[in-house]
């Protein structure tokens, strides 16, 4: 079943001709697959990264190798990093980063359920600290979502400016 907020992405991507991108450490994919399950998606989802290693943060994304050597994987910078590299890789006008530890470990001296979401519009940047609560495809199923609303969010107050 699909949820509402895909949809309202697309949406209001396409009603702004605004085009996304997105990069996923712990969601995989699923933020892209989503938002490609909507009918009308091709026309502003221009692609994404899926980034599970760091090496490929670094090299496909241009995440600061100091950074994620200093701070690892798990930090609100590497997903700001990471969106803003979407964001030029892709050619896109708003990406979104996912970055977190699902579990069932601890990762980077983060706790299970410690998500990271990043975004790019524009030359704006930023991220979010998120702590959710469930098994792994629960905690990867609501990163899903938190970077769908962070991008409908971005989409709304772009469109009352």
């Amino acid at each position: 079943m699909l949820k509402p907020q895909a949809p309202a992405v697309i949406a209001a991507a396409s009603e702004r001709g605004v085009q996304l991108a997105t990069a996923e450490s712990l969601t995989a994919g699923m933020i892209a697959a989503r938002l490609a399950e909507v009918s009308g998606a091709s026309a502003v989802l221009r692609g994404g990264v899926v980034s599970y290693s760091s090496d490929v943060k670094r090299e496909l994304l241009n995440v600061d190798e100091n950074l994620l050597q200093s701070n690892g994987s798990v930090d609100p910078e590497v997903a700001r990093q990471m969106a803003v590299g979407a964001l030029k890789a892709c050619g896109a006008d708003l990406a979104i980063s996912a970055t977190g530890v699902a579990g069932p470990e601890p990762h980077d001296g983060k706790s299970v359920g410690t998500v990271f979401i990043g975004w790019a519009y524009g030359a704006q940047s930023g991220s979010q600290e998120h702590h959710f609560v469930g098994d792994r495809s629960e905690i990867r199923e609501q990163s899903t979502q938190a970077a769908l609303g962070q991008m409908a969010a971005i989409l709304n107050k772009a469109s009352s400016q």
